[in-house]
Formats: C-alpha cells, structure tokens, sequence
C-alpha cells in the first residue's frame, strides 16, 4: 500500500519529521502536494482536506497521512503510528510512550526554533519584527538551545541500551527526529552551533550516525530532499546567529 503524505510543497516543516520516518523505514509513498495540480497535487491538494464538510474527523493543518481510509495528523502522532508499524518505535508500552514523550519535546523546541525570527506573529513578515527577533534569537541561542541540547545528551547518556540512541538499541523517530533538529539548527545558527556542538558529543555522534544510514543517506542526496530555504521553520539570518 502507498502511503499519501500531504504537506507544503516548497518546505521541509514539520513534514520532514514524517519523509525521514518513511524513508528510514523504506515505505512506499507520495508527497502528494509535490505533484503539478493538474494530477490532483499542488497546494490545492491539502486545502481540499483541511475544508472537507463531510469527515466526521475534520483535519486541523498539515502534516497529514492517508493510509487507505485512515486519515492522521499532527507530526507525533502520525509518527507514533509508524514508529508502531514499522519497528521505529520500541514493542512494549513504556517504551513506545518514552519514545513519544521524547518527540514530543522535540515538537516543542521546533516552535522556539521558529519563534526566534517570528516571535509575535506569523501572519507580520521578519522585516517587521526585527528587533523583537534579535532579542528573541539571543534568549534562544543563549539558553534555550543549550538547555535542550544538554536535556539530549542526557537522554542518551542514560540510556540503559548504552550511551548511543535516546531510546533502546535500535534507532526510533525520535533519533531521525533529532537528527533533523540539529541540521536544522546548523543552517540557522551555524556560528553558534559551531561553538558549541564540541559539548554535546553524544548528540552529534547519533546525528553523524544517522545521516550515514544507507536509506537517509540515499535521501539526503536525492531531489526528495528539499533544501533548506527562508520560508520554512529554520531560517538563517546573520543577524540572528548571535
């Protein structure tokens, strides 16, 4: 079966959280809204989803997933759904929620990530909340980026499967999910990534292993891979790379 993934098709977003997921686990799928309009993609695509009248499970914005007559959304849950399905995601319970609980986070910093060149309002453009952004982005890359990354590398230090993946010995979403964070925060805030990646060895080993993995590495290097750009969640302003 062919899973159909719907999401803006000119960013990354939260959408490459789920293309990571699926091409970790050689999933068979469509990024649908990738596709000209006239073969039923484009943008259209997901709007006709989002405006449904009739669902009696009315979507709220994308990332959405369609399996059959399934239809899922929002970023952790649809990957809880393949974490489950396709061994990215501990069997047993406790796990599984560790390994959510842990997206979860990551969900949370993917916000402050974005909130640190928007940070009063999506619909004004950056040149118009410049200067609240500067203070923003310093309080980011200051504190809360290290307070995540410390929160981590703590995760996998205290790994009873031992100090390489945040859950157990196998890789889950959430390592693919991690991964993404730090390329993200790379293109960003290179300048203050650079000065301290070298303090959180563990973190930047998983995501150097991930990235090597033949399937992501596959992807990484194909046309599938959307490149990061300054209409997405990471962006890179000079101004910000405090």
């Amino acid at each position: 079966m062919v899973y159909k993934l719907f999401y803006w098709p000119s960013i990354q977003g939260r959408g490459e959280f789920i293309r990571l997921a699926m091409e970790e686990a050689d999933v068979k799928y469509t990024d649908v809204a990738r596709k000209p309009a006239s073969k039923g993609g484009g943008v259209k695509s997901i709007l006709n989803l989002i405006n449904d009248k009739e669902t009696a499970y009315p979507v709220y914005a994308p990332p959405i997933l369609i399996i059959g007559k399934k239809i899922i959304s929002q970023t952790p849950n649809i990957l809880m759904f393949l974490g489950a399905r396709h061994k990215l995601a501990p069997k047993n319970e406790d796990g599984r929620m560790w390994v959510h609980q842990l997206q979860l986070v990551i969900s949370d910093f993917l916000v402050e990530v974005h909130d640190a060149h928007h940070p009063l309002a999506k619909s004004l453009y950056y040149a118009e909340q410049k200067k609240e952004a500067r203070r923003r982005s310093f309080d980011f890359t200051s504190s809360r980026l290290p307070k995540f990354l410390n929160y981590m590398e703590l995760v996998i230090k205290r790994n009873p499967s031992g100090p390489y993946n945040l859950v157990g010995a196998r890789i889950s979403y959430a390592d693919l999910s991690l991964f993404q964070i730090i390329e993200g925060l790379r293109y960003a805030f290179p300048s203050a990534m650079q000065k301290i990646e070298s303090d959180y060895p563990r973190t930047i080993s998983l995501s150097a292993r991930i990235s090597k993995r033949p399937r992501i590495r596959r992807y990484l290097e194909s046309p599938n891979r959307i490149p990061f750009n300054e209409h997405g969640i990471f962006r890179y302003y000079k101004e910000l790379d405090n």
